[in-house]
Protein backbone atom coordinates (compact mmCIF):
# COMPACT_ATOMS: atom_id res chain seq x y z
CA UNK A 1 0.00 0.00 0.00
CA UNK A 2 2.77 2.44 0.97
CA UNK A 3 4.74 1.48 -2.11
CA UNK A 4 1.78 2.39 -4.32
CA UNK A 5 1.46 5.75 -2.55
CA UNK A 6 5.17 6.45 -3.00
CA UNK A 7 4.97 5.55 -6.67
CA UNK A 8 1.94 7.79 -7.17
CA UNK A 9 3.68 10.65 -5.33
CA UNK A 10 6.80 10.34 -7.44
CA UNK A 11 4.76 10.05 -10.61
CA UNK A 12 2.67 13.11 -9.68
CA UNK A 13 5.68 15.24 -8.71
CA UNK A 14 7.80 14.38 -11.72
CA UNK A 15 4.78 14.63 -13.99
CA UNK A 16 4.14 18.12 -12.64
CA UNK A 17 7.76 19.10 -13.30
CA UNK A 18 7.51 17.71 -16.84
CA UNK A 19 4.38 19.81 -17.46
CA UNK A 20 6.14 22.89 -16.05
CA UNK A 21 8.99 22.31 -18.49
CA UNK A 22 6.49 22.41 -21.32
CA UNK A 23 6.43 20.09 -24.29
CA UNK A 24 9.71 18.76 -25.58
CA UNK A 25 11.01 20.91 -28.44
CA UNK A 26 9.73 19.65 -31.77
CA UNK A 27 12.32 18.33 -34.16
CA UNK A 28 13.05 20.77 -36.96
CA UNK A 29 13.37 19.39 -40.46
CA UNK A 30 16.74 21.07 -40.98
CA UNK A 31 19.71 19.47 -39.24
CA UNK A 32 20.24 20.85 -35.76
CA UNK A 33 23.47 22.52 -34.81
CA UNK A 34 25.10 22.11 -31.44
CA UNK A 35 24.02 25.66 -30.66
CA UNK A 36 20.39 24.79 -31.45
CA UNK A 37 20.56 21.74 -29.18
CA UNK A 38 22.09 23.81 -26.40
CA UNK A 39 19.43 26.50 -26.66
CA UNK A 40 16.51 24.07 -26.87
CA UNK A 41 17.54 21.35 -24.39
CA UNK A 42 19.99 22.78 -21.86
CA UNK A 43 17.50 23.81 -19.17
CA UNK A 44 15.53 20.57 -19.41
CA UNK A 45 18.79 18.62 -18.99
CA UNK A 46 19.86 20.83 -16.07
CA UNK A 47 16.56 20.11 -14.32
CA UNK A 48 17.07 16.39 -14.96
CA UNK A 49 20.54 16.59 -13.44
CA UNK A 50 19.25 18.60 -10.44
CA UNK A 51 16.78 15.82 -9.74
CA UNK A 52 19.65 13.34 -9.80
CA UNK A 53 22.40 15.21 -7.91
CA UNK A 54 20.46 17.73 -5.75
CA UNK A 55 22.82 20.65 -6.40
CA UNK A 56 22.18 23.22 -9.14
CA UNK A 57 25.87 24.08 -9.61
CA UNK A 58 26.87 20.43 -9.89
CA UNK A 59 23.94 19.77 -12.22
CA UNK A 60 25.06 22.57 -14.50
CA UNK A 61 28.58 21.13 -14.52
CA UNK A 62 27.23 17.70 -15.46
CA UNK A 63 25.22 19.15 -18.34
CA UNK A 64 28.16 21.24 -19.50
CA UNK A 65 30.33 18.10 -19.57
CA UNK A 66 27.64 16.31 -21.59
CA UNK A 67 27.62 19.10 -24.18
CA UNK A 68 31.42 19.15 -24.22
CA UNK A 69 31.44 15.41 -24.89
CA UNK A 70 28.91 15.86 -27.68
CA UNK A 71 31.03 18.63 -29.18
CA UNK A 72 34.11 16.36 -29.13
CA UNK A 73 32.16 13.61 -30.91
CA UNK A 74 30.01 15.81 -33.17
CA UNK A 75 31.81 14.69 -36.35
CA UNK A 76 31.11 11.04 -35.58
CA UNK A 77 27.40 11.58 -34.90
CA UNK A 78 25.42 9.61 -37.47
CA UNK A 79 22.00 11.00 -36.67
CA UNK A 80 21.37 14.48 -35.32
CA UNK A 81 18.13 13.24 -33.74
CA UNK A 82 20.21 10.85 -31.63
CA UNK A 83 22.08 13.80 -30.12
CA UNK A 84 19.35 14.45 -27.54
CA UNK A 85 19.47 10.82 -26.46
CA UNK A 86 23.25 11.01 -26.26
CA UNK A 87 23.00 14.12 -24.08
CA UNK A 88 20.41 12.55 -21.80
CA UNK A 89 22.53 9.43 -21.35
CA UNK A 90 25.62 11.54 -20.73
CA UNK A 91 23.77 13.54 -18.06
CA UNK A 92 22.59 10.37 -16.30
CA UNK A 93 26.06 8.82 -16.43
CA UNK A 94 27.70 12.06 -15.31
CA UNK A 95 25.26 12.28 -12.40
CA UNK A 96 26.07 8.70 -11.40
CA UNK A 97 29.76 9.57 -11.40
CA UNK A 98 29.12 12.58 -9.18
CA UNK A 99 27.13 10.46 -6.75
CA UNK A 100 29.84 7.77 -6.69
CA UNK A 101 32.50 10.37 -5.95
CA UNK A 102 30.35 11.83 -3.17
CA UNK A 103 29.80 8.42 -1.63
CA UNK A 104 33.50 7.63 -1.77
CA UNK A 105 34.38 10.97 -0.21
CA UNK A 106 31.83 10.49 2.60
CA UNK A 107 33.04 6.98 3.36
CA UNK A 108 36.74 7.82 3.30
CA UNK A 109 38.35 7.58 6.69
CA UNK A 110 41.91 8.89 6.63
CA UNK A 111 44.43 6.54 8.22
CA UNK A 112 45.68 7.41 11.65
CA UNK A 113 49.09 9.01 11.43
CA UNK A 114 50.41 6.54 13.99
CA UNK A 115 49.46 3.54 11.84
CA UNK A 116 50.43 5.02 8.47
CA UNK A 117 53.49 3.43 6.93
CA UNK A 118 56.34 5.75 6.18
CA UNK A 119 58.87 5.30 3.41
CA UNK A 120 61.37 4.27 6.08
CA UNK A 121 59.11 1.53 7.40
CA UNK A 122 58.62 0.18 3.87
CA UNK A 123 62.38 0.18 3.37
CA UNK A 124 62.76 -1.82 6.57
CA UNK A 125 60.51 -4.62 5.38
CA UNK A 126 62.20 -7.96 5.29
CA UNK A 127 63.46 -9.08 1.91
CA UNK A 128 60.60 -11.60 1.76
CA UNK A 129 58.03 -8.85 2.26
CA UNK A 130 59.78 -6.65 -0.29
CA UNK A 131 59.61 -9.53 -2.77
CA UNK A 132 55.87 -9.85 -2.19
CA UNK A 133 55.31 -6.11 -2.67
CA UNK A 134 57.46 -6.15 -5.81
CA UNK A 135 55.65 -9.20 -7.24
CA UNK A 136 52.29 -7.68 -6.36
CA UNK A 137 53.11 -4.57 -8.38
CA UNK A 138 53.68 -6.75 -11.46
CA UNK A 139 50.19 -8.31 -11.38
CA UNK A 140 47.43 -7.12 -13.70
CA UNK A 141 45.29 -4.42 -12.03
CA UNK A 142 42.25 -6.61 -11.30
CA UNK A 143 44.34 -9.39 -9.76
CA UNK A 144 46.25 -6.90 -7.65
CA UNK A 145 42.98 -5.25 -6.62
CA UNK A 146 41.40 -8.53 -5.49
CA UNK A 147 44.45 -9.57 -3.47
CA UNK A 148 44.84 -6.17 -1.84
CA UNK A 149 41.15 -6.01 -0.95
CA UNK A 150 41.26 -9.53 0.46
CA UNK A 151 44.52 -9.56 2.35
CA UNK A 152 45.17 -5.91 3.12
CA UNK A 153 41.57 -4.71 3.31
CA UNK A 154 40.37 -7.86 5.04
CA UNK A 155 37.23 -7.96 2.89
CA UNK A 156 35.14 -11.06 2.29
CA UNK A 157 34.50 -12.36 -1.22
CA UNK A 158 31.05 -10.75 -1.17
CA UNK A 159 32.50 -7.40 -0.12
CA UNK A 160 35.20 -7.61 -2.79
CA UNK A 161 32.55 -8.51 -5.34
CA UNK A 162 30.56 -5.41 -4.45
CA UNK A 163 33.56 -3.10 -4.26
CA UNK A 164 35.06 -4.25 -7.56
CA UNK A 165 31.78 -4.69 -9.41
CA UNK A 166 32.46 -8.32 -10.29
CA UNK A 167 30.74 -11.58 -9.36
CA UNK A 168 31.80 -13.72 -6.38
CA UNK A 169 32.91 -16.44 -8.78
CA UNK A 170 35.12 -13.96 -10.59
CA UNK A 171 36.57 -12.88 -7.25
CA UNK A 172 37.44 -16.51 -6.43
CA UNK A 173 38.96 -17.31 -9.82
CA UNK A 174 40.83 -14.00 -9.98
CA UNK A 175 42.26 -14.52 -6.48
CA UNK A 176 43.35 -18.03 -7.41
CA UNK A 177 45.06 -16.89 -10.62
CA UNK A 178 46.62 -13.94 -8.81
CA UNK A 179 48.10 -16.14 -6.09
CA UNK A 180 49.55 -18.48 -8.72
CA UNK A 181 51.04 -15.56 -10.66
CA UNK A 182 52.37 -14.03 -7.44
CA UNK A 183 54.07 -17.27 -6.49
CA UNK A 184 55.64 -17.61 -9.95
CA UNK A 185 56.83 -14.00 -9.87
CA UNK A 186 58.42 -14.52 -6.46
CA UNK A 187 60.19 -17.69 -7.59
CA UNK A 188 61.54 -16.13 -10.77
CA UNK A 189 65.13 -14.93 -10.50
CA UNK A 190 65.25 -11.16 -9.99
Amino acid sequence: MLEGNAERSVEATLGHLRVMDGPAPAQIAAPLTLEDLYRQHRMRLVRLAILLVDEPATAEDVVQEAFTGLHRNWGRLRDAAAAVGYLRTAVVNGSRSVLRRRKTAREYVPPHAVNARSAESLAMLSSEHQAVVSALSKLPPRQREVLVLRYYGGLSEAEISEAAGISKGTVKSTASRALEALQKAMQAPQ
